[in-house]
C-alpha cells in the first residue's frame, strides 16, 4: 500500500505494455504481448514496487495482453514469480471485458464500483480509453499525446471512489517503463 494522507486514494493508470502485431488468424482480444512488453512490464512492476504503489485492486482488461501484463507487472513488484507470493497482501484482481475498447467514461463506471476501503487501484487497459480518462480526471495536467505502451500516470484524489468525476484526481507522476 501507498503512504498517503488519510483518506486519499491513489489511481494508477497503465497502459497495457507491447503487444504483437494483429494478424488475420487471431482476434484482437487475443493478441499477446511482444517479448519487449514481457520486459517493460516487468520493468513497469519494478518501478512501482520502488514507489511504494503497491495496489490494493487491481482492474484489468480482459484481453490476453492486458492480462499477460498484469502477469509481469505483479512479477516486477515482486521480484519473483506470481506463484511465490507477492510483496505485501495480495491485490484483489478484477478481469472486467467492459474494459476492452471501452470509453474514458466505461472505465470510470468501473472505478465507481471499487470498495471504498481501498486505498490504491491498478487499472490496466487500452487506448485510446485509459488515456482519455487520465485526460478526464485532471484535464489541466494530462498529457496531450497520452500513454504509450507500457505508460503509467499516478492520480491521488481525496474523493471516494464512487464519486470520481471530471477534474476529481490530480496527475502526481508519469513513467514510460522499458525492460
Amino acid at each position: 500500500m501507498t503512504d498517503s494522507p488519510p483518506h486519499e486514494r491513489t489511481l494508477v493508470l497503465l497502459r497495457h505494455a507491447k503487444a504483437e502485431p494483429p494478424t488475420t488468424d487471431r482476434p484482437d482480444v487475443e493478441r499477446p504481448l511482444a517479448a519487449r512488453g514481457r520486459a517493460d512490464a516487468t520493468a513497469a512492476g519494478a518501478w512501482l514496487a520502488r514507489q511504494g504503489l503497491l495496489p490494493d485492486v487491481v482492474l484489468c482488461s480482459a484481453a490476453v495482453r492486458t492480462r499477460q501484463t498484469w502477469h509481469d507487472v505483479q512479477s516486477g513488484i515482486t521480484g519473483a514469480s506470481p506463484e511465490s507470493g507477492p510483496a505485501g497482501p495480495a491485490p484483489a484482481i478484477r478481469y472486467e471485458p467492459d474494459a476492452y475498447e471501452a470509453h474514458p467514461e466505461d472505465l470510470l463506471h468501473l472505478l465507481r464500483q471499487v470498495a471504498p476501503t481501498a486505498t490504491t487501484v491498478l487499472l490496466i487497459a487500452h487506448n485510446p480509453g485509459v488515456s482519455l480518462l487520465s485526460e478526464l480526471l485532471d484535464p489541466v495536467r494530462a498529457d496531450p499525446e497520452g500513454l504509450r505502451t507500457g505508460g503509467l500516470v499516478v492520480h491521488r484524489t481525496a474523493a471516494p471512489w464512487a464519486e470520481l468525476s471530471r477534474g476529481t484526481a490530480r496527475i502526481e507522476t508519469r513513467h514510460t517503463a522499458r525492460g
